[in-house]
């Protein structure tokens, strides 16, 4: 009598029914330990051991889309961002990456660049393509959602829509209490985008901690951005017209780094110190604030972190296992570098 045999598994496609024929349990026993269902919990740690290790010693890929039809679940998450090359975008979309590798889900990104056709094209392709979350990225909301959603920067109140926000007023606060610990009054300000979702909140913070620290915000320091541009290349025409209207300051406040790093350049060919002459503070402190020269002092929003909890908040919505709350307020952090240098009443005795 011949002995009996089990499958070479190297010869052929690996299929849930191969790999249990392969270890000669039921396809529900494979089943329930490679998804760590509840049945999985009586199943014997040994059994489950030699499992996995079969799974990954052979290489067992599910098929999806049978599991998606039997389960009615895509497991995608639609992630929708205001711009991809950006270092704000990019830092937040490395942090949800990195939390849904460790999960059975994916995201599909859209990138509409504030345009509201585009929105909301891409949005209804991603609801036809079987998305069971939305994450949005500087994004603003105008409408309750199909599906749950969490908003990176997102302001509106709405059913459904978890907002991740940054605490604004006391940003405002660690920059212009830094400032004016230096000893600087006159303070120019870079104001964001109309179109970015943080800008107006951000702007108004700024106004309110201005006049309970007796700083006047003077029309002619005051410059806004008019592009999305994601490079230093946004901030660098705007100083120039600060520099322009000749009116005296010895600081800017910027709307991001990137729009600071911009006006150090110019500063610089103006032939303007920083931080001699303009002590300089950004927003959000991206990685290449550090490798600005000089490097920047600037507001950190924990960009990364930001999208780790994005990525976490929407999956527990989705299946259930976390209460709804309408926001997660995010504390910003004071990172001091070489931009703001020496204080004023130092530099006057020099």
């Amino acid at each position: 009598m011949l002995a009996r045999r089990t499958p070479d598994l190297r010869m052929s496609r690996v299929t849930l029914k191969t790999l249990a024929k392969h270890l000669q349990l039921t396809a529900g026993t494979i089943s329930a330990t490679l998804n760590n269902s509840a049945a999985a919990r009586a199943i014997p740690e040994h059994t489950k051991k030699r499992i996995l290790e079969a799974a990954r010693e052979h290489n067992y890929r599910p098929n999806y889309f049978a599991r998606s039809l039997r389960l009615q679940r895509t497991y995608t998450i639609g992630v929708i961002v205001g711009q991809i090359g950006d270092p704000y975008g990019a830092v937040i979309l490395n942090g949800i990456e990195e939390y849904l590798r460790d999960t059975e889900y994916f995201f599909l990104t859209v990138i509409h660049r504030h345009d509201k056709q585009v929105l909301q094209t891409y949005s209804q392709m991603l609801l036809t393509r079987g998305v069971e979350g939305f994450i949005t990225v500087d994004t603003s909301i105008k409408d309750k959602p199909a599906r749950p959603t969490v908003a990176i920067a997102g302001h509106k109140r709405m059913t459904d829509v978890t907002n991740i926000l940054l605490d604004h007023k006391l940003a405002a606060r660690l920059a212009l209490t830094h400032l004016l610990s230096l000893g600087h009054r006159e303070i120019a300000f870079l104001k964001g985008l109309p179109l970015s979702s943080d800008s107006a909140t951000r702007w108004k913070a700024i106004r309110d901690v201005a006049k309970e620290l007796g700083i006047l915000i003077r029309p002619e320091l005051t410059v806004q951005l008019t592009s999305d541009i994601p490079t230093p290349e946004l901030g660098y025409p705007h100083a120039k017209e600060l520099l322009a209207r000749c009116q005296p300051f010895t600081a800017l406040f910027a709307y991001n780094d990137i729009s600071a790093i911009g006006a150090i350049q110019a500063f610089n060919e103006a032939g303007l110190r920083v931080p001699e002459d303009i002590a300089i503070v950004g927003f959000d402190d991206v990685p290449m604030a550090v490798f600005s020269i000089p490097s920047l002092t600037t507001i950190r929003q924990p960009l990364h972190e930001m999208g780790r909890i994005a990525a976490k908040t929407i999956i527990d919505r989705i299946e259930g296992t976390a209460e709804y709350t309408p926001e997660i307020i995010i504390e910003p952090e004071l990172i001091v570098r070489l931009s703001t240098g020496l204080d004023v009443k130092e530099k006057s005795k020099k």
